[in-house]
């Protein structure tokens, strides 16, 4: 289940999104996607910084994203018209999240996190590491998504969160597509105990 790409991935700045990011990526490297959701549950747990600090986690997640697919435009080598036509729509599509996450965060009284500064290793030298790299970003983030969103307390936000994860597994199925895969390999996420995945990733913990 380890995944060298996210392990690759760099995401440096000192905010606790910065950090929960961080951990976020560490679990899904160490043990795959299904890891993220319990990891950023406990995460969130047991530092509550109320709903401004999850949107500001997701908005942390939404600018890793759209760097990725802004360099993979920009830097890619090797990338087909039908690949480079879907990092285009994916790419506006992560900006119009972090848009509207900005939004709803202003609008609850908080101020939105900027974007980190981060590095995506090789990802950018042929189409087949972009897009595994981008099928687990994809991945990683609709559980993180769905590890956070329970946690907030506003309906219009969780609806609002709703609105997007739906959408980032859209984005999920369309890579594996575009990478000759099953676009919904299985019927339901296959998700890790609490405690499984809190062990693996327990040195970001903190």
């Amino acid at each position: 289940m380890e995944n060298s790409e996210l392990g690759a991935v760099e995401v440096r700045g000192t905010t606790r999104a910065a950090f929960l990011l961080r951990g976020t990526l560490a679990a899904g490297a160490v043990l795959g996607a299904g890891a993220v959701s319990p990891f950023v549950r406990d995460a969130l747990a047991q530092n509550d910084g109320g709903d401004v600090a999850i949107l500001n986690f997701a908005l942390t997640l939404e600018h890793l994203e759209a760097t990725f697919y802004e360099r993979a435009l920009a830097k890619g080598k090797g990338l087909s018209p039908d690949t480079r036509a879907l990092a285009l729509e994916l790419h506006e599509n992560e900006r119009a999240h972090v848009d509207a996450l900005r939004t709803a965060i202003k609008g609850s009284g908080g101020t939105p996190v900027a974007a980190p500064e981060v590095g995506f290793g090789l990802a950018f030298t042929s189409e087949a590491r972009f897009l595994k790299l981008a099928q687990s970003l994809e991945d990683t983030g609709v559980s993180a998504y769905n590890g956070a969103a329970p946690s907030l307390r506003s309906a219009r936000l969780l609806a609002a969160a709703g609105e997007i994860v739906q959408v980032e597994a859209r984005h999920a199925s369309l890579i594996r597509l575009q990478g000759g895969l099953l676009p919904t390999p299985d019927a339901f996420d296959k998700a890790l105990g609490r405690d499984e995945a809190a062990a693996a990733v327990k040195p970001f913990m903190r």
